[in-house]
């Protein structure tokens, strides 16, 4: 029954990531954030009742008319602010349920993972209690429904005997003590949600806490035009215990349960909630187990890097590695954006679930994995291209100086360094450097110069929405800033050889060719070479004049232009389609050539396997997947 659960709940979330990894992109993807979000949720929720809290009169008697003076007489702040802590914390509710459902569908809570299951099952109920105590406080109709229906629950239990109740019978009972009571639990449980949040990820490698930038905006604009829309108002007038409640609107999000309080047994209720909520705790120790081709712990090294990491069985490459302190490339750890391929080298995994769009069954055969879903099924040595993990031999650090910042489009700038007197960085056409980010990440871009002229080293950033490194370049960095990176990276270089050569760039994967391709034109190499630059519209073609200048200035060097979304007001009449299709047009059969491909990974994806199928020898296609730098 659980696998054919997990199994359809697997099959639901992969079509709804896919989904949303078209409508938002894949660093956008809210399926992806389902925690971060949670937790600046909890920040909303705390910020706004901090305000709230400010002006409440914590008394019977004036509760309701100081819950009414912030709705209605500050209702530019205080209105607001209360429908967006409402609006939030049922967002909460709804994002931890998920983050919650989608862990159990993909069967990421038993071995190592039961703690973070059992914090994440009491984190539930906690903030399950609190929201339920928020509802007592505005002393409404719907605040003597809860707090009625809630103590009677209670009364139930043997320990009580129905000496709770005795407190509701008269109007009278009801003191400013109780209400004092009731507003410190408000401000006590969450304080041990937070606290119990933190120690929810501390076995979580590196885990985000804060999402995206655009995200966060787009949260925020969210509960800001809901609230505004439909404003939350209390309900009925003030608490008259005197007088049943009748007709109320519930929120379904907290008080689900509240309607049977009234209809059914109690005690059937306490044994559902109580049987459910023991169930879903024991899950992790729960038939059925995985089979496991073998157990404990297995080794992984990775090529170029002399430490040898223990991964536990179950547990991602990925995880496994930043819990070992590497700086290994990610982004949305849940096999969307393929920024953590690798290849395994010896021994095998288990592939996991992930997105075809970032691991083809073609790329499986070439040995390629996702070190964010992958788990060991033994030893294992893996190669990781964009690995930031290197030894001092093969890389060195440098600080250099921002020169030039120069806007060649919209989305793509211009940025040259200089490195201090006496220094020069000695690479390869084609290489590529990691810039070092406080937090000790790494962002790779490639030299778009050659290495004949180390003068400056120029790089080419393209803008990524919400990225936070090309963010800081296009809206903070200014000239005379330093930057810390480290290189040269990549075999991503041109290969001795007499064979016509063909270039393939995508977007900004212009910029490690036109290194290779100015390097050649230096060295005096003078193989038949095309290079074909797909984009999406002219506006992408950043440097176009300088690509038709090679082709004036050297009779063997062709350059093709390909648009994939042009419009008719473009005026454009060179190729229209996706890039490789176009040089499969061109050229019916491969063989004899060499193809350097640069672009996204989904584009050297597409490329590769069709031009294999036309001719192109295994040994003479060379790819570098120009990944998001974020």
């Amino acid at each position: 029954m659980i696998r054919l659960l997990q199994a359809a709940l697997q099959w639901l979330f992969l079509r709804l990531e896919a989904l949303f990894n078209a409508a938002f992109g894949v660093a956008l993807n809210p399926l992806y954030h389902l925690g971060a979000i949670s937790f600046f949720l909890f920040w909303v929720i705390a910020a706004t009742g901090l305000y709230l809290y400010a002006f409440f009169e914590t008394g019977v008697a004036g509760a309701y008319a100081s819950v009414e003076s912030i709705t209605h007489g500050q209702w530019y702040l205080g209105g607001i602010l209360r429908s967006t802590h409402r609006y939030a914390s049922d967002a909460f509710v709804v994002t931890m349920l998920l983050h919650m459902v989608r862990y159990f569908a993909f069967n990421r809570y038993r071995s190592f993972r039961w703690f973070s299951w059992v914090t994440g099952v009491a984190l539930i109920w906690l903030v399950y209690v609190s929201g339920i105590n928020g509802y007592m406080l505005p002393w409404d109709k719907l605040a003597q429904f809860v707090i009625v229906a809630t103590f009677e629950w209670l009364d139930w239990l043997p320990s009580f005997g129905g000496t709770l109740m005795r407190n509701f019978i008269y109007p009278s009972s009801v003191n400013d003590r109780f209400f004092s009571l009731l507003a410190f639990m408000h401000i006590g449980i969450p304080l041990l949600v937070l606290l119990l949040m933190w120690i929810h990820v501390q076995r979580v490698p590196k885990a985000a806490t804060t999402p995206p930038r655009p995200m966060v905006i787009g949260i925020l604009l969210t509960l800001l035009v809901m609230s505004l829309i439909v404003p939350v108002l209390s309900q009925g007038g003030a608490t008259d215990l005197s007088v049943a409640v009748t007709t109320l609107k519930l929120d379904w999000f907290y008080l689900p349960l509240f309607p049977l309080l009234n209809e059914q047994n109690l005690g059937w209720i306490w044994g559902g909630v109580l049987g459910f909520t023991g169930l879903i705790t024991v899950l992790p120790w729960l038939p059925p187990w995985r089979q496991r081709k073998a157990v404990g712990e297995f080794h992984l090294t990775i090529a170029g890097e002399p430490k040898v990491v223990n991964v536990r069985a179950g547990e991602t490459l990925l995880d496994a590695g930043l819990r070992d302190g590497l700086s290994l490339p990610y982004e949305c750890r849940n096999g969307g954006c393929g920024v953590c391929l690798c290849t395994v080298v010896h021994g095998s995994v288990d592939h996991g679930l992930y997105q075809r769009a970032a691991l083809s069954d073609e790329m499986r055969d070439q040995g390629k994995t996702l070190m964010c879903c992958a788990t060991p099924l033994s030893d294992l040595e893996i190669e990781v291209e964009q690995i930031a993990a290197r030894s001092v031999s093969e890389a060195r650090e440098y600080l250099g100086r921002v020169e030039t910042i120069e806007r060649l489009s919209p989305q793509v700038i211009l940025l040259r360094l200089s490195l201090p007197a006496g220094e020069s960085i000695a690479f390869t056409a084609g290489q590529y450097i990691n810039f070092v980010l406080d937090d000790g990440q790494r962002r790779a871009f490639s030299f778009a110069n050659p290495p004949q002229t180390q003068a400056l080293i120029e790089l080419h950033v393209r803008l990524i929405p919400g990225g936070r490194f090309t963010s800081h370049v296009f809206h903070a960095l200014k000239v005379g800033d330093s930057l810390r990176f480290e290189g040269p990276h990549g075999h991503f270089v041109l290969q001795p050889g007499t064979a016509p050569i063909i270039f393939v760039a995508g977007a900004t994967g212009f910029a490690p060719i036109k290194s290779i391709v100015e390097d050649a034109f230096l060295r005096g190499i003078e193989r038949p070479m095309w290079l074909y630059w797909g984009v999406r519209e002219p506006a992408d073609l950043y440097m176009k004049e300088l690509a038709e200048a090679w082709q004036r200035a050297h009779p063997d060097f062709h350059f093709v232009p390909v648009l994939s979304e042009a419009s008719p007001g473009d005026a454009w009449s060179g190729r229209r389609g996706l890039v490789h299709e176009a040089i499969l047009q061109d050229f019916p059969d491969l063989a004899g050539h060499e193809v350097y491909v640069c672009g996204s990974a989904r584009m050297v994806e597409s490329a590769i396997p069709a031009f294999l199928a036309q001719g192109l020898s295994d040994d003479a296609c060379f790819s570098d997947a120009f990944l998001p730098a974020r």
